[in-house]
């Protein structure tokens, strides 16, 4: 398969782990994370991020988690490449089969850039 994936957001000195409330986004930025969102933008994928991610062992087999939607193998495979693209998980094939993992670090750096400061007094 082939290992392609979209850049979260970009890597350039002190950028990574700036959130929004930081500074305004420039338009490399905006473009980069508006295609993670555009990735995460449908349930379906939402749900197959949501299923690897909490999976026991950090790995998930493409035929343990198409059974759970009502969906075709080839939708499901078609929504995880989705994902894929954007950075968000990668795969190896063994045999048959293709098992999922989440990339921790594409994670990370999209909760930095949601993330609000904490001002004194303020509760959430």
């Amino acid at each position: 398969m082939a290992k392609q994936r979209l850049e979260v957001i970009r890597q350039d000195a002190g950028t990574c782990c700036e959130g929004l409330s930081s500074a305004p986004l420039d338009e490399v930025q905006a473009a980069d994370l508006a295609k993670v969102f555009k990735a995460l933008g449908d349930p379906v994928r939402l749900r197959l991020l949501s299923m690897i991610a909490s999976r026991a062992g950090g790995e998930v087999c493409v035929c343990e988690m198409t059974p759970a939607f009502e969906l075709s193998q080839p939708t499901i495979s078609h929504h995880l490449k989705l994902l894929r693209q954007a950075g968000l998980i990668d795969c190896e094939r063994r045999g048959t089969w293709v098992y999922y993992w989440v990339l921790p670090a594409a994670l990370d750096r999209l909760a930095a850039v949601l993330k609000t400061p904490r001002t004194a007094g303020v509760t959430t």
